[in-house]
């Protein structure tokens, strides 16, 4: 869509209350058009205020609606965790999942308010743009979108930051852009996105960028901090001993990890749309759970189980990072993985030191498979080591009628 097709539609314009979304709003108004903000509370972490966007919004003359989706957000991200669902170079997906419940939760509120369409500030260039479009799609297939970043016109009004602060200003409005950024953020509760700028230039190191969550290993505490979590059916549901909801297990995990420098990773990930992004992201409390989580399967899943587990968790960490979180095939694989994590029940001690963890104990783990006596290299009551011969002679007609078939190449 462009401009002059809005005309006669109601828009619900998502908006983080920054240049771009008020430049939009204000612009949209300039037209006549019936706008209305929406913009979801996930529990930013570089936020001071998340009301603040609601003013910011107001200057513009658009009534700004705050969806408070703190709850959902830590739900999803016990979902990518279940699933260790971590994308190209280990990245937590903390964007990915974020759209999901951002889309779904503003739709609803802008349906409530009869809007027709949905207007987002992704970019043509990065991934958002396909998961907005694509669960407004699956969600409200009735409902139009407009991406004002795409649109031929507004793209020639405002070619750049320095345009639209001027066309604030004509318009009366405080347009500050501040300082030139080194780097743009993205920020819920399950981490934060560090790219563009001085980030897109590979010979730009990654400690330019100043962590929000926690600090930089080097920054951390000269001694290591203990946690311990308790897991159940491949859920944290309590730490150190106290039991807590996701939200308050996201939070508190953030919290600790962030101090001990968990988790800053610089990753060259591929996009959904072909190119690749350059990003250094954090997502301390994701790390530390999933550590846990990690500890508990290994030892409640056999072979098979950790194979086909694996499998599922690539598949969804793709789902997630696409924008599919809500067809069928994403049902399926959660309904897998709750299948393979049903016994995965156990309590892990950890060590965090700046920014490593360490294993130190898992118990109460009453469906581990593990046992010492048949591991073990020493004498024991275990499995005999006897009793391998025979396996070993079925193992040896297979290897010896390929190699005397020639199909051996070494």
């Amino acid at each position: 869509m462009q401009i002059h097709e809005l005309k006669d539609q109601k828009i619900g314009l998502c908006v983080s209350g920054g240049l771009d979304s008020r430049t939009v709003a204000t612009r949209l108004l300039e037209d006549g058009l019936d706008v209305l903000c929406f913009s979801a509370d996930l529990a930013q972490p570089d936020e001071a205020d998340i009301n603040d966007i609601v003013t910011k919004m107001a200057t513009t003359g658009a009534k700004t609606t705050l969806v408070d989706l703190k709850d959902e957000m830590a739900e999803a991200c016990f979902l990518v965790l279940k699933c260790l669902a971590d994308y190209d170079g280990g990245y937590w997906n903390t964007t990915g999942i974020a759209r999901a419940v951002t889309v779904k939760g503003l739709l609803t509120a802008m349906q409530a308010e009869g809007c027709t369409v949905l207007s987002h500030g992704a970019t043509g260039r990065g991934n958002d743009q396909v998961r907005f479009e694509r669960y407004t799609n699956m969600l409200a297939p009735e409902m139009k979108v407009y991406a004002p970043w795409r649109d031929p016109h507004l793209l020639e009004q405002f070619p750049g930051r320095k345009e639209m602060a001027a066309y604030l200003r004509e318009k009366g409005l405080q347009a500050d852009t501040g300082p030139k950024k080194l780097y743009s953020t993205d920020a819920n509760l399950a981490g934060l996105s560090h790219e563009a700028e001085d980030l897109e230039d590979l010979d730009t190191s990654c400690e330019i960028v100043r962590p929000i969550m926690g600090v930089w290993p080097h920054e951390a505490p000269d001694e290591i901090e203990e946690v311990t979590l308790r897991i159940e059916d491949g859920r944290c549901v309590a730490i150190n001993g106290n039991a807590v909801t996701p939200f308050e297990a996201m939070t508190l995990a953030n919290e600790i990890a962030g101090r001990n420098g968990i988790w800053m990773r610089n990753a060259l990930e591929n996009r959904i749309i072909g190119t690749k992004s350059r990003g250094v992201y954090e997502a301390p409390g994701m790390e530390l759970l999933s550590f846990g989580l990690r500890a508990v399967y290994q030892a409640t899943m056999s072979r098979n189980s950790t194979k086909l587990f694996s499998f599922l968790s690539r598949l969804m960490a793709d789902m997630v990072y696409d924008g599919r979180m809500y067809e069928p095939a994403s049902r399926a694989v959660i309904a897998g993985i709750d299948a393979l994590t049903e016994f995965a029940h156990g309590t892990v001690r950890i060590g965090l030191y700046k920014g490593n963890l360490y294993f130190r104990e898992l118990a109460d783990c009453p469906h581990s498979l593990y046992s010492p006596a048949d591991a073990s290299m020493e004498a024991s009551d275990g499995l005999n080591p006897v009793s391998s011969q025979g396996y070993l002679e079925v193992a040896a007609v297979e290897a010896r009628i390929m190699a005397l078939a020639g199909q051996v190449r070494s």
